[in-house]
């Protein structure tokens, strides 16, 4: 009978997300994620598996909590409603005093060598995920007149994906929540409709 766990699951995971978040994938060691998590290596091994499944685990866990921004933003009635919720929601995520700074899966996933591949991979997974439903939401608002019958959803969804995606450098970089909202504003000024 193995000895029961002396540590909180949701706590520990949270604390490894934060650490992956703040200093990437690969430039979290083993040794940062069990101390950062209060537990020892066969607890982690024991617990999410090997550094990669817990990742990916942190990474889930971003998404869910972090990103559900974005989730909300797909259900408003115009496409251009979708684009301001969505990006003033991923300023407000990028920008959270309570937070490290920029975007996870950026941060984890900018630099990454050929061991960390996989890991890398799963990240791009995501990003392309989230392009691809935006693109849908785009179709969806051309087909019904919200957008013109000469725009191009996939067009759309990458320029407004690259738009978002370079506000997180930015904040990793330091720019203010003030900043970016001017970001967003200009982005709007060119978004059709």
């Amino acid at each position: 009978m193995g000895r029961p766990r002396e540590f909180d699951i949701d706590e520990a995971l949270q604390a490894a997300m934060e650490l992956f978040w703040r200093k990437g994938y690969e430039g979290t060691s083993l040794t940062d994620l069990t101390d950062g998590m209060g537990i020892t290596r066969p607890s982690l091994y024991g617990t999410f598996g090997n550094k990669e499944e817990l990742f990916r685990k942190a990474l889930e866990r971003y998404e869910q909590g972090y990103m559900g921004f974005f989730r909300d933003a797909m259900g408003e009635p115009t496409a251009r409603e979708v684009v301001e919720k969505m990006m003033n929601g991923y300023v407000d995520a990028l920008t959270a005093t309570c937070n490290p700074g920029g975007c996870m899966g950026i941060n984890a996933a900018m630099a990454c060598s050929d061991a960390a591949a996989e890991v890398q991979k799963a990240v791009i997974e995501k990003r392309k995920f989230g392009e691809r439903t935006l693109c849908e939401r785009f179709a969806k608002a051309r087909d019904e007149g919200d957008l013109s019958p000469e725009s191009d959803p996939a067009d759309l969804a990458r320029y407004i994906m690259t738009v978002s995606q370079g506000m997180a450098v930015q904040a990793v970089a330091g720019a203010s929540r003030d900043a970016l909202r001017k970001v967003v504003s200009m982005t709007m000024k060119a978004f059709p409709g």
